[in-house]
């Protein structure tokens, strides 16, 4: 079975409050190591951008156990060329694509008309994990919250396109994280700074199915797409709300997915009273969910192939990576014809183009292991050396010894014999 996992956060996201939370999510990927991916969009215009990127690498490292490689796309102008193709790869190759902080309305901008989203959306519905907190959840809805414009500029509550990689999935909501943000002290900051009268005006303008989730800071919403479970971990709650009526969900519930499309049905119908706390239980079973299927054909055998490109180059198999990459070419070709790709056609192009950039890198570097090609000179030296120690030519022995360690072979004296193997540093 794969893992489709979606974790928002409503703050809190490199805090020790949220270290359960990602190793859970890590701990599902597994077993064997997990290496994330750091996408660092929403806070790509800053001056302290590297600064941002290298703490939550540290934290995932030191908190959490796993490495977080930094995606590189600070802004659109970085998919340009070659370098972008690779970001993209990286993207669709990571089991696990963590974004945080920073601005949404900048992150939106940078990812729209890119195939960024299309890439998150393919891992929700065909097996990775997505983790967004902050600003970086702010932009999973079909609408976006401008909220720095709105809180610190004085522009007008409004609303702006969002991502929509929920709505799919059968989740038709706009996403608030800081819910229960209280540093307005005198005045009402909740709601990710909102407060109640700006968020009621906005929710008056949402199409009639569509409903806020609220995420608590230092709080995450869980959603297993296989399982069909919703489960809230953390400090606070995650509130639904509809037509200005709300129902929370405390930490440590579990709800079927489906319940969540049925308690905001209920608030918008008036059924519920407000501001209260709703029961786990509910008419809603999880084998009751159903989530579109989404993906054509195309798009699962282009992460087939993907997946076998990457196996073949960890075995160091180069045919086996050129079998791939033609593979991937055959599949294109034969939908060549087929007029309902929407962008997979594109995702193909730069898997492929990814495949064959890494074949020219490994051709250059080669896959035999090194050992393989320098261990008949190093056994003809030990050889030597062997000779020199019987005829009790020590100094000759030794300087064969330091020689070979200096051209990073490691030599292991034993009662057997001497064996070798080679160092990774050099003696300098």
């Amino acid at each position: 079975m794969s893992v489709r996992l979606l974790t928002i956060m409503g703050s809190g996201e490199t805090a020790p409050t949220m270290a359960k939370v990602h190793r859970d999510v890590v701990g599902r990927l597994g077993p064997g190591p997990v290496v994330g991916l750091l996408l660092d969009t929403p806070f790509g215009f800053q001056t302290n951008a590297a600064e941002i990127a290298a703490r939550a690498v540290s934290y995932f490292r030191d908190s959490v156990g796993t490495e977080l490689e930094i995606a590189g796309m600070r802004s659109a102008d970085d998919l340009d060329g070659p370098g972008g193709e690779a970001i993209l790869a990286k993207l669709a190759a990571a089991p696990l694509v963590f974004a945080g902080p920073g601005s949404p309305t900048y992150a939106l901008r940078q990812w729209r008309n890119t195939l960024v989203p299309s890439i998150l959306a393919e891992k929700l519905a065909l097996g990775g994990a997505v983790t967004f907190a902050s600003a970086a959840a702010l932009t999973l809805g079909a609408h976006s919250v401008p909220v720095y414009e709105i809180y610190k500029v004085g522009e007008d509550p409004r609303w702006v396109d969002g991502l929509d990689l929920l709505s799919p999935l059968g989740l038709p909501v706009v996403v608030i994280p800081h819910y229960d943000n209280a540093e307005g002290g005198t005045h009402d900051t909740r709601f990710c700074y909102l407060g109640e009268e700006r968020l009621a005006a906005l929710e008056r303008e949402l199409p009639e199915r569509t409903f806020v989730v609220g995420i608590d800071e230092h709080t995450a919403l869980c959603i297993d797409f296989e399982a069909a479970d919703a489960a809230v971990a953390g400090h606070g709650g995650v509130t639904v709300r509809a037509r200005g009526r709300s129902a929370t969900i405390s930490a440590g519930e579990t709800v079927p997915l489906g319940r969540l499309v049925e308690m905001a049905a209920e608030l918008a119908a008036g059924d519920s009273g407000t501001s209260r706390s709703t029961s786990t239980s509910g008419p809603t079973s999880a084998s009751a969910w159903a989530s579109p299927t989404l993906g054509s054909p195309l798009l699962h055998a282009i992460r087939e192939h993907e997946e076998a490109f990457r196996s073949a180059r960890v075995a160091n198999d180069a045919p086996a990576m050129v079998v791939a990459a033609l593979a991937l070419e055959e599949e294109m070709w034969a939908w060549r014809a087929d007029t309902l790709q929407s962008d997979e056609m594109d995702r193909g192009r730069v898997a492929l183009r990814a495949m064959v950039t890494e074949l020219g890198q490994v051709a250059l570097a080669g896959t035999r292991d090194p050992a393989e090609v320098v261990g008949p000179y190093v056994e003809l030296a030990l050889g030597l050396r062997e000779a020199a120690r019987n005829e009790r030519r020590f100094d000759d022995a030794d300087a064969v010894r330091d020689r070979l360690a200096v051209l990073g072979v490691e030599i292991h004296d034993t009662p057997e014999g001497s064996n070798w193997e080679l160092n990774a540093d050099p003696v300098a």
